[in-house]
């Protein structure tokens, strides 16, 4: 469970050059990132499906809440916040809530949104080609890490060509699994309070809290 909280919750520096085609790639992910960061608010309806090969080890639906760097994930037994230092993680089934100081790449993992990111650097960025994801015309980027130590073996980024707004992530894994996040809506300009992106304990009373940090 804890394995599923990091993967479905990368990476800073730019690179140095592109060549025309990933020139292309960023120009289209630059104007989805700033459809973001221009956004009040965010909200997000999504599916979550874990995979080794055809073998589904973990599938579910889930809702996120996002303001910059912060956000909100709410899942049928996992509920997540992140004020963008400090993660809570609420399990229902342990009557636990653990408190952790994640790494970009575990914020990456966890966050659909916070994946817009990960293209500026650390990642070369393949040509994007024209699909069809979730009924909608949209362009798939693929990128690959060039850094050292990371987790990830591929991702591929899904763009609505209409609204340039997240469609699809999938993460594969170097050990082999495969994380696939479908954005089913995505809702801008709502306006949140940054107390929604902390724990409130008064509202879980009973819960055992672990400190991690």
């Amino acid at each position: 469970m804890k394995k599923i909280i990091i993967t479905i919750t990368t990476l800073l520096l730019a690179l140095a050059s592109f060549s025309q085609s990933s020139a292309e790639a960023k120009s289209i992910l630059d104007k989805a990132y700033s459809n973001f960061e221009n956004s009040k608010g965010i909200k997000i309806s999504f599916s979550f499906t874990a995979k080794e090969g055809k073998t589904i080890h973990h599938q579910q639906d889930g809702m996120a809440m996002v303001k910059g760097n912060k956000f909100k994930i709410e899942m049928s037994n996992i509920h997540t916040w992140f004020d963008g230092k400090t993660q809570w993680v609420l399990m229902d089934d342990y009557d636990e809530v653990n408190i952790s100081e994640p790494t970009p790449e575990e914020v990456a993992s966890i966050s659909p949104t916070a994946l817009l990111s990960m293209y500026k650097s650390g990642f070369t960025l393949d040509a994007p080609t024209s699909q069809t994801i979730l009924g909608m015309s949209s362009f798939v980027i693929d990128m690959k890490p060039t850094v050292s130590g990371t987790e990830f073996k591929d991702i591929s980024v899904a763009i609505d060509k209409q609204s340039y707004t997240i469609r699809q992530v999938i993460l594969t894994f170097k050990n082999g699994l495969t994380n696939n996040i479908n954005v089913t809506e995505y809702n801008t300009n709502f306006n949140f309070n940054d107390a929604d992106f902390v724990f409130n304990k008064t509202k879980h009373p009973g819960v055992e809290i672990i400190d991690l940090r």
